[in-house]
């Protein structure tokens, strides 16, 4: 641009210097010819000025913008996952349906698999953690007898998809579990005394998480995980929590009434209740993290609960302030909702705005389930709608992607590619 207005410049000083020459020395001139050449050079002046101002306010807004802050500038890693439940145990367990199962996700161009490793108590690997605890180690394994969970590992690694294992049930187990029969201690109660709750997966029991020995059992199964395994992180879903009428069990009672000098409210949701319970399970989860980073610090740290608002009042589960502590590297929140407006809706909150500003964010989106099929059409409908906010996507669950499907096998593989047309490769947090 600059060559563009040199010879420009070059006739504007002429004229300048031709300005300022003084009047004795044009004496052979009309005075009204000099008078009319001068107001004609200034008026050029003018122009050059203004287009130098120009030149200079755009070269400013262009240096401004390269000092924008870093975070808003870093490329954020597209999940598209898939979680793997127990309802997929008869795939996981053989060798030759897991190898055709990654590849089916490689082809869909998935980038994630979330497997199950912990769910009514029990554990889907080999745990000498959960044989100390009397927990039977070895109910779910291949059917050659192999550990299913190193298996999918390096399955999906060969095929560069991630491997991040979810702890399905958190502080959750079957009151007919071995951990509430032999541990009844590590589990808290209502304010009546009951003991249990109606969950989607049926009656449960909660486990104490502001009990020493249950945290040290999480741990250490956690632990156990990013240490035995090439996994690429840790999930924690929205059952890493407790419904807000439980905690007056005798232990929490006492520590409540230690730290505050009074008894816990009769009302559950008493917002200073309310408030320590979950700033008691925001404290776990920073010294959770801290474990797992210590022992790998490339882990991702994944977290996938119910949006904010129900996720604190009735779950005690603050994720919110998780983030502010920088312990979340990954963020799913579900958002089952059939109907699309109350998807978008869900999915437009401000917290899922905020989050994907700093760290990879998805939504968790109903694939089908074995009583209820989701057609293809509403599973595109919603995963676009993500799409148009710059958010992944996680389906519940593998088998429910082309099976238990309204439309014909070839039509629903159709229907994901054209999700997914080109890959979206991640790597674990560096």
């Amino acid at each position: 641009m600059a060559s563009r207005f040199s010879a420009q410049s070059v006739q504007q000083h002429i004229c300048v210097a031709n300005a300022l020459l003084k009047p004795m020395k044009l004496s052979f001139l009309s005075q009204g010819w000099l008078s009319r050449h001068v107001a004609a050079c200034r008026q050029s002046l003018l122009k050059y000025l203004f287009l130098l101002l120009f030149l200079i306010s755009f070269m400013t807004v262009l240096l401004v913008s390269n000092f924008t802050p870093a975070t808003a500038q870093l490329p954020r890693q597209e999940i598209r996952g898939v979680w793997m439940t127990n309802n997929d145990l008869h795939i996981m367990k053989d060798r030759a349906k897991v190898k055709n199962a990654v590849s089916q996700l490689r082809q869909m161009n998935f980038n994630t698999i979330y497997p199950v490793v912990w769910n009514s108590g029990y554990v889907m690997y080999p745990s000498t953690v959960a044989q100390r605890t009397q927990i039977q180690p070895f109910v779910f394994r291949g059917s050659d007898g192999h550990d299913i969970l190193a298996d999918l590992i390096n399955q999906a690694h060969r095929q560069g998809l991630l491997v991040i294992p979810w702890f399905e049930f958190g502080f959750m187990a079957p009151p007919t579990s071995e951990l509430a029969l032999n541990h009844p201690d590590w589990f808290t109660q209502k304010r009546d005394g009951s003991d249990t709750s109606i969950s989607a997966a049926g009656e449960v029991m909660w486990l104490n998480p502001f009990h020493p020995q249950v945290q040290q059992f999480i741990t250490s199964l956690v632990l156990e995980i990013v240490s035995q395994y090439d996994v690429d992180g840790i999930q924690f879903d929205d059952h890493t929590s407790l419904p807000h009428e439980f905690g007056y069990d005798q232990y929490t009672v006492d520590l409540y009434t230690q730290e505050t000098k009074k008894n816990p409210p009769t009302n559950s949701q008493d917002p200073d209740w309310v408030r320590w319970r979950a700033d008691k399970i925001t404290a776990f989860m920073v010294q959770l993290n801290q474990t797992v980073k210590a022992r790998k610090p490339k882990a991702i740290f994944s977290v996938s609960p119910n949006y904010y608002n129900f996720a604190y009042k009735f779950q005690l589960q603050d994720w919110l302030n998780w983030m502010r502590l920088n312990i979340v590297d990954e963020l799913i929140v579900q958002i089952y909702r059939p109907d699309l407006e109350s998807f978008i809706a869900n999915i437009s909150r401000s917290e899922i705005q905020a989050a994907q500003q700093v760290i990879p964010t998805g939504v968790g989106i109903m694939a089908g389930l074995r009583n209820r099929p989701i057609p293809i059409r509403q599973i595109q409908s919603q995963v676009r709608a993500a799409q148009g906010r710059g958010l992944g996507v996680a389906f519940f669950y593998f088998e429910s992607l082309l099976n238990y499907a309204p439309e014909p096998l070839s039509e629903r593989q159709a229907g994901f590619q054209a999700l997914f047309p080109a890959p979206a490769y991640r790597s674990a947090r560096e």
